[in-house]
């Protein structure tokens, strides 16, 4: 189960390299269910499994000036913010069980999973009944900012992605183009930009609230994800966009249905 597990990291950096996002979607399970680690702990590798990750793609586009810094610095300020307190304050303080009713117990590691679960879900429609088509690369760059909007999608996706050890890409992007109005391919460049910056920070959090770090295991794990992010940039010159990102919609869907099932009915 360890070897699957361990392969199943190329399957976190081809995802990344295909369609540009459901790394997080994939590593928290992978961790949790091949690889037994703890869930909270789950969360903290996830953090820097992702932004390690998402800085391969972030340095492709700066390369390309396909970032915007300016809208980076906007929604990241905030972002940053609730994503490092939200690690360092919120999820070492949840209480466990966090809710107990006769003989049902709700654990934190149990509501973090679910939580998790939720979001996969969200993640899931999103990717299957959106259509790209709809999306117009050439649309002008403008400057109009939605400034409180901006900065208030920048804490909520912190402190979302802070608790589930997520990157937010799926969050992230569509506020940067109804938002922002920047066109798809500068918000993708810009949202890996963010994405890498916000997970190492709030993993920063983990590690000052003590969080004990398997370092070999992580950087192994790491590597693989990051093979994969080449993996999938060529496979990526074969497959068809489109297709792939409503097929992996379906698998997250199902992966969703899965933690919820194993987490309450199975438990």
């Amino acid at each position: 189960m360890e070897v699957i597990g361990f392969l199943a990291a190329l399957l976190v950096g081809i995802s990344l390299g295909l369609i540009g996002g459901g790394g997080s979607i994939l590593t928290v399970p992978i961790l949790v269910y091949l690889l037994q680690v703890d869930p909270v702990l789950a969360t903290a590798y996830s953090l820097f499994v992702v932004g390690a990750a998402s800085m391969v793609g972030a340095f492709n586009n700066w390369r390309k000036k396909m970032v915007s810094l300016k809208t980076a610095f906007v929604f990241a300020v905030p972002s940053f913010i609730a994503v490092y307190c939200t690690r360092l304050y919120l999820v070492p303080n949840i209480p466990d069980p966090l809710v107990q009713m006769g003989d049902f117990v709700l654990t934190k590691n149990m509501a973090i999973m679910v939580f998790f679960a939720i979001i996969m879900l969200v993640a899931a429609i999103s990717m299957i009944t959106k259509k790209r088509d709809n999306i117009v690369d050439s649309t002008p760059i403008t400057q109009q900012f939605n400034y409180p909007l901006i900065i208030a999608e920048g804490a909520i996706v912190g402190v979302l992605t802070g608790i589930v050890g997520a990157g937010g890409g799926f969050l992230i992007i569509p506020a940067l183009v109804l938002f922002s109005k920047l066109p798809m391919k500068l918000a993708v460049g810009t949202s890996l930009t963010i994405v890498t910056a916000k997970s190492l920070i709030g993993f920063i959090g983990d590690i000052q609230a003590g969080q004990l770090i398997d370092w070999p295991f992580l950087l192994l794990f790491t590597g693989l994800a990051v093979i994969g992010i080449f993996m999938g940039g060529y496979l990526s010159n074969f497959i068809s966009g489109k297709k792939l990102q409503k097929g992996f919609g379906w698998f997250v869907l199902v992966m969703a249905i899965y933690i919820v099932c194993k987490e309450i009915i199975f438990k």
